[in-house]
């Protein structure tokens, strides 16, 4: 059967909590409500709260489907991508979908928009929903995720303890650490303080490991992180590095490594991993696709990430 271009969904990517993620997108790109300092997908060029059928979902569904009936392998079914899944206004029916499949689902959202009822009801349809929280008043909001105007911390804390406060799945709260900004013990003990409000069950810290969207938005030390894990309730973890093994691969060509890249930059070994393939294999590729210029080099860290034009 031939391999078809999927336009909603992208990977199995390795992910540093979900293993194997299956990525669904259910927005153009950069379709946010914020414009995070760190974000790996550059700038929001603009930020909306619209919410509206921005894709097909019967097209989205439909490609899970032929994914499920052709590969089917992944460790989660996870809403994310190029925006804010809940800008969709018919996400929900997508995670009514897997609802009832072998493969958890997780809805990776900002939690912007969890103040409105019928997005709380469409989430809670997830088997895990990760919430981002970076800041402790709106003022450490604006530096770091630079709202959309009409947008309030105060609401956002409320959306998500009115979340909780109903939700039987899992919640994972993901907190990105930027030093010199909201890292301070003083600052991450704030955040820490409101997250006990909304009991999640799993605290991730992250910090740059990636391009972002700002050059001053710079990495964390691992042993300030580490300082930092017990602050929280429960002791947060540290979003370590992928080490996943494939059960089985991916079909590798130009067009998925592209389409992987197009989502996000990757390492040479974050693609190696994600398909299963040698990593001279992986150069192939990665040099056919800089010789047409559809890919760029960027480096962070020491590490070479490849990122589409």
């Amino acid at each position: 059967m031939k391999q078809p271009v999927y336009r909603y969904l992208f990977g199995p990517v390795p992910s540093r909590r979900f293993g194997r993620s299956l990525g669904i997108d259910l927005t153009p790109h950069k379709t946010c409500s914020l414009d995070c300092v760190f974000c790996q997908l550059g700038r929001t060029p603009r930020k909306t709260l619209e919410r509206k059928a921005y894709v097909s979902t019967t097209d989205v569904i439909a490609e899970i489907e032929y994914w499920q009936q052709t590969d089917g392998d992944a460790d989660f079914l996870t809403l994310s991508g190029s925006g804010e899944p809940t800008l969709h206004a018919d996400f929900g029916r997508v995670l009514a979908f897997l609802h009832d499949q072998p493969i958890p689902s997780a809805l990776l959202t900002n939690g912007t928009l969890l103040n409105l009822p019928e997005v709380r009801e469409a989430a809670a349809l997830a088997d895990v929903v990760k919430v981002s929280l970076s800041a402790w008043n709106q003022k450490s909001f604006e530096w770091v995720n630079r709202p959309h105007a009409q947008l309030e911390f105060g609401s956002l804390i409320d959306g998500l303890k009115a979340f909780r406060s109903a939700f039987k799945g899992q919640l994972w709260l993901e907190v990105f650490l930027l030093y010199g900004i909201n890292a301070m013990a003083r600052d991450v003990e704030k955040i820490a303080r409101l997250s006990r409000e909304f009991m999640p069950d799993r605290v991730h810290l992250n910090t740059v490991a990636r391009p972002p969207a700002e050059d001053f938005a710079a990495a964390v030390p691992m042993a300030q992180l580490e300082a930092q894990c017990g602050l929280f309730d429960p002791p947060a973890r540290i979003a370590a590095g992928f080490s996943g093994q494939r059960s089985k691969s991916i079909e590798a060509n130009e067009a998925t490594i592209l389409a992987m890249i197009r989502r996000r930059p990757c390492t040479i070994e974050h693609i190696e991993s994600a398909f299963g393939m040698h990593i001279n294999e992986v150069s192939k590729y990665l040099g056919l696709l800089i010789k047409k210029d559809q890919i760029r080099t960027d480096r962070k860290n020491q590490a070479v990430y490849y990122a589409a034009r």
